[in-house]
C-alpha cells in the first residue's frame, strides 16, 4: 500500500513539508509506502473548462497535474498539504486540485488535508481542501484535532508538540483505514454501485 503526499507550499522543505514528513514517517512505521510530491514554486494555471481531460483523462497543459495523475494510479491514499494564505489554502494548490480532481477519479481512496499557518486561518483552509474529497466519494481521514501545525519556520513547527502529535495520529489513522479497506476487499466486500449521475440546473 502507498500514500501519495502533495506539498502545495512554495518551499520544498518548509513548514508544510515538515508537517507532511511527520505524517509520512508515521505511515512508514505502519508499513505503508509513501512519496512526497512537491508542486514547485512556479505558477500553476487553473482549469479553463476546455473538456480535454474528459476524453483523455489528463490535462492538456502537460505539467505537474499529469505527473500527479500518473503517480495516483498506484496510490491507495492521499494527503494534500498547504500553507495558509489570507485565511485560505494556497492558490497554487487549489489551481492544481481543481484540475487534478476534474481529470481524475479517486472514489473510494482515503484523502486527508494538512495545513500550516503562522497564527490564523487554518480551519478555513482545512475546510477548503476537504471539500475536494467530499465531492469525490473519498473517505476523509481525521486526527485527534484538526490537521494543522503552527509556526513561521520548520524549527517552530517542530516545537508545536500538539500539532506534530496531530500529524502522527493522522498517519496512524490513515494506515488503519487503508488496512481495513484492504481486509474488506480480501473478504469480498466490494465498493458501492453508483447510480448514473443526475445533474439538476436551477434556472428554468
Amino acid at each position: 500500500m502507498k500514500v501519495l503526499l502533495v506539498n502545495g507550499g512554495p518551499h520544498e522543505t518548509g513548514c508544510t513539508y515538515t508537517a507532511l514528513r511527520e505524517v509520512a514517517d508515521t505511515l512508514e512505521k505502519e508499513g505503508i509506502d509513501t512519496e512526497i510530491l512537491w508542486l514547485g514554486n512556479e505558477p500553476i494555471a487553473g482549469c479553463i473548462g476546455c473538456g480535454y481531460c474528459g476524453k483523455t483523462r489528463e490535462c492538456f497543459r502537460k505539467d505537474c497535474v499529469n505527473l500527479f495523475l500518473e503517480k495516483a494510479k498506484t496510490a491507495d491514499g492521499f494527503v494534500f498539504g498547504s500553507p495558509v494564505h489570507f485565511a485560505s489554502a494556497a492558490g497554487a494548490l487549489t489551481s492544481f486540485m481543481d484540475r487534478a480532481f476534474f481529470c481524475g477519479n479517486f472514489a473510494g481512496k482515503p484523502g486527508a488535508s494538512v495545513v500550516s499557518c503562522r497564527r490564523g486561518g487554518a480551519t478555513a483552509s482545512f475546510d477548503v481542501i476537504n471539500k475536494y474529497f467530499s465531492i469525490s466519494e473519498m473517505p476523509i481521514v481525521t486526527s485527534n484535532y484538526w490537521n494543522m501545525v503552527h509556526g513561521n519556520t520548520p524549527e517552530e513547527v517542530k516545537q508545536d508538540l500538539e500539532g506534530m502529535q496531530t500529524m502522527r495520529t493522522l498517519g496512524r489513522n490513515m494506515a488503519w483505514l487503508l488496512k481495513c479497506i484492504a481486509a474488506g476487499e480480501k473478504s469480498g466486500v466490494s465498493k458501492p454501485e453508483n447510480e448514473e449521475k443526475i445533474k439538476t440546473n436551477f434556472i428554468r
